[in-house]
């Protein structure tokens, strides 16, 4: 059986879910080999969640200097890695695992598939492009084809390996010139809200909040219901809430279990950023806005009516 690479997502203490999703779309590629470039130590505590996810081996490649480098320790191994044995490479979507996969794809003269929704065995992958409107299957030459998974596009399955989690110690080459240098790190504050790329249940508010007070509104439906919030590029435009949240093709990706949009109307640029999520509700006064044609449940109404009712009725079931 042919050896997978997967690159895993992690804070240090533990896993980011990204990397249980990246495992199970590994599996029908072959023996997952899960990748951890991190500080010391770092394998030994994240090597039994990974070996529960479905991993393998678990390679360890560790320095002391990863945490003040960028991008090149991730290239290192995994191209060194399957330079010595050719394998597809799973990495997570994103704007550091785009770079990763590019940069990865020049060493090994493979191929690379960026934001697929899914991989099949004969190493084909679903994309869902032109703004999630058209569903393709694509595939790219090389011994070692590379792809981007979107979070969230996967739901994960954990499926321990026979002999899970064996450890095997990888080492990274040292800095060089063409590396660059942290010098300094501000980590951004969290909430207790879930990341907005992870969540299973997202309430995302445009233009038709009205306001930046009317977010207060919407902040208590989503910790109603344990979700993250999310918005369109309108309500960033207006200052009605960090663009660190905004959702669409300048924005970022999610496919929840539940999407719950209030006030939006349902332009592209939003909505190819939301598309794939399982279930879509909305809330708007306007019957003919776009963003009904995509949903499951729309309801035509005030958003300031409906969603205090909403908030209600979730409270009073507990």
């Amino acid at each position: 059986m042919s050896t997978v690479y997967v690159l895993v997502e992690h804070t240090g203490s533990g896993l980011a879910a990204t990397t249980a999703e990246l495992i199970t779309a590994a599996r029908p590629l072959g023996e997952v080999a899960a990748v951890v470039v991190g500080a010391p130590g770092v394998t030994q505590t994240l090597a039994p969640a990974l070996a529960e996810a479905g991993a393998a081996t678990v390679v360890a490649a560790e320095s002391a200097d990863v945490a003040g480098r960028l991008i090149l320790p991730q290239v290192d191994a995994l191209a060194a890695l399957a330079a010595a044995n050719p394998g597809p490479v799973l990495i997570a979507a994103g704007a550091s695992g785009n770079e990763i996969a590019g940069r990865l794809a020049a060493r090994l003269a493979s191929g690379v598939l960026c934001d697929v929704v899914g991989i099949n065995a004969d190493r084909t992958a679903a994309q869902s492009v032109f703004g999630d409107q058209v569903q393709v299957s694509a595939a790219v030459g090389g011994a070692s084809p590379i792809y981007t998974l979107r979070p969230g596009a996967v739901e994960a399955a954990p499926a321990p390996a026979p002999a899970a989690g064996t450890v095997m110690a990888l080492e990274l080459p040292a800095a060089t010139a063409k590396d660059v240098a942290v010098t300094g790190f501000a980590p951004a504050e969290r909430g207790s809200r879930p990341d907005l790329t992870q969540a299973k249940v997202v309430v995302a508010a445009g233009r038709g909040v009205g306001s930046k007070e009317g977010m207060e509104l919407v902040e208590r439906l989503a910790d109603s219901l344990g979700a993250a919030v999310g918005v369109t590029r309108d309500a960033v435009d207006l200052e009605y809430y960090d663009g660190t949240y905004q959702i669409g093709q300048t924005g970022v990706t999610v496919s929840p279990d539940l999407y719950i949009g209030l006030g939006i109307s349902g332009a592209i640029q939003h909505t190819s950023g939301m598309q794939t999520a399982k279930k879509i509700v909305v809330v708007n006064n306007d019957e003919d806005a776009p963003i009904f044609q995509i949903a499951d449940l729309g309801v035509v109404g005030d958003l300031f009516d409906v969603v205090p009712a909403l908030i209600d009725e979730i409270d009073q079931r507990g």
